[in-house]
């Protein structure tokens, strides 16, 4: 099959496209004929080594945790999909191999769903890792209820605008941080935007005079650290970004693969509640390039990565 690998961490130039082993599928996993992945910060944190002391990596990796696709076997203990079946999923196991963006990948069925069936491939792609990040900070961390205030830092982001809408969804009032060019988008997605930096305080507090009920934090830093001054009384703070959240009181939330929760967002997407922005489509020879434009940062949705 066709894969991108690399041997060693290094930068996008040490990406390769060619040929690769069909992975072997396990009795709890599915071959999974890939139409599409995306591209995600870890992806090149990882490439980089800076996950190393927590995940090992067996090269050649074929990198990627994202994907929509198509159930093309079943291990012998498999009883929820069949061949055929329309599936995505956060395909992150307890080591760094044998991932996405590839022809094919043998994905754990704890790590999958089915496919929300009005969007395509490669808007589904986009769903897995972002979409479970938002909803479990949201729901999980932060117990969104209906009628809180909720601030969202970098709102038009990949993550960010799946926040916004999750959040709204589950009957939050949503005030989201971003650059002026991106405040119709998130005005569209049903949040009151505000621009990010100094000064950031006086806006929200003009929106929200006693506060907000929580803050989602997807930058760290000084966004992370002026975080608490803007919550309510019982204020609730988390970060994806940050571990130092932790030392504010707040809590810090690495995503987990689970499928009842990427089936309730693949609910939501057909409710049309929740819409994935595509940033921008690569071929899977061109995931370099995908890697680059990730990096480079201010990326209004996601990037995804075609291999149909």
């Amino acid at each position: 099959m066709k894969a991108i690998t690399y041997s060693a961490y290094g930068s996008p130039d040490a990406l390769e496209y060619g040929e690769r082993p069909e992975p072997k599928l396990g009795p709890d996993s599915v071959l999974v004929k890939v139409r599409a992945a995306s591209v995600n910060p870890v992806d090149w944190k990882i490439l980089g080594g800076h996950l190393d002391p927590v995940l090992d990596a067996v090269f050649p990796v074929v990198p990627g945790w994202d994907v929509a696709g198509v159930v093309e076997k079943a291990g012998a203990a498999v009883t929820e999909y069949v061949p055929g079946d329309e599936v995505i999923g956060y395909v992150r196991e307890d080591l760094v191999s044998r991932g996405t963006f590839a022809e094919y990948v043998a994905a754990p069925v704890r790590t999958l769903a089915r496919k929300p069936a009005n969007v395509g491939f490669e808007e589904a792609a986009g769903l897995p890792l972002a979409g479970l990040t938002a909803y479990q900070a949201l729901t999980r961390h932060l117990a969104v209820r209906p009628g809180d205030k909720v601030l969202v830092h970098a709102a038009a982001g990949g993550v960010g605008s799946l926040a916004v809408q999750i959040a709204r969804s589950l009957g939050a009032e949503v005030i989201g941080t971003a650059s002026e060019r991106n405040h119709d988008y998130l005005r569209s997605l049903g949040a009151t935007p505000v621009a990010y930096g100094e000064g950031l305080a006086d806006r929200v507090r003009a929106i929200a005079p006693g506060g907000v009920d929580a803050v989602l934090d997807l930058v760290g830093g000084e966004a992370l650290q002026g975080s608490p001054e803007l919550l309510a009384k019982d204020g609730r703070l988390a970060s994806v970004a940050d571990g130092a959240v932790k030392e504010l009181g707040g809590d810090y939330l690495f995503v987990r693969p689970d499928t009842a929760d990427l089936t309730a967002l693949s609910v939501l997407v057909e409710r049309g509640e929740l819409k994935i922005e595509v940033a921008a489509v690569h071929p899977l020879e061109k995931a370099a390039d995908a890697f680059r434009e990730s990096i480079g940062g201010h990326t209004r949705g996601k990037i995804v990565i075609s291999v149909a």
